[in-house]
């Protein structure tokens, strides 16, 4: 949870990391065309500040009022690209390839690194309001699922389209539906 302005800026500077910009004309040009890298770099920056200030809004109208304001923009903007994520789901370090139908139930908590390469979804099953967990370093394909009160070990891989509705204990790469492991870790 991001409680500091300290720990904003290191969430912020995490996310999307691997989509820096060094060359100051290209991130004008980048920003011109709306390219969808900077466009989904803006909304975990909304999603962050809106966590920041919601953590913080207990007793403070400042704080009630802002995230309020970044919960607006980040709404507004996840609209457009398709992406619905509740605060304090991710640590630090979470990166989003693509938008378009990415849905995170608020009650789901995933560790740091995560990777989420668009179309996923990832809640209860619809009949309890037990959310899935992630570890650490968990990348989902494009089209993975993720449903039901399950665990998912840290440096696991789900393929894309894939379907998780059983808990993962040993990180790997899995893939079909339901979910299975093809390779461990430790394998290439």
């Amino acid at each position: 949870m991001i409680s500091t302005k300290q720990e904003l800026a290191d969430y912020i500077a995490a996310d999307n990391s691997w989509y820096v910009q060094t060359d100051k004309k290209w991130r004008l040009i980048d920003w011109f065309i709306c390219t969808p890298y900077c466009v989904i770099k803006k909304y975990l920056k909304y999603l962050r500040k809106f966590e920041y200030h919601h953590n913080n809004s207990k007793g403070s109208r400042y704080h009630a009022y802002m995230s309020y304001y970044f919960e607006r923009k980040k709404n507004r903007l996840g609209n457009r690209l398709g992406i619905e994520i509740g605060p304090n789901c991710f640590g630090k370090g979470l990166s989003i390839w693509h938008g378009g139908s990415i849905v995170v139930n608020p009650g789901v908590r995933a560790g740091e690194n995560c990777v989420l390469r668009g179309a996923n979804c990832i809640g209860n099953n619809g009949q309890a309001d037990e959310n899935p967990v992630l570890g650490d370093n968990v990348e989902l394909g494009y089209g993975a699922v993720i449903i039901g009160n399950v665990t998912i070990a840290d440096n696991t891989i789900i393929g894309a389209n894939a379907v998780v509705n059983r808990t993962i204990e040993e990180g790997g790469v899995y893939v079909g539906v339901p979910a299975r492991r093809i390779l461990r870790n430790n394998e290439n």
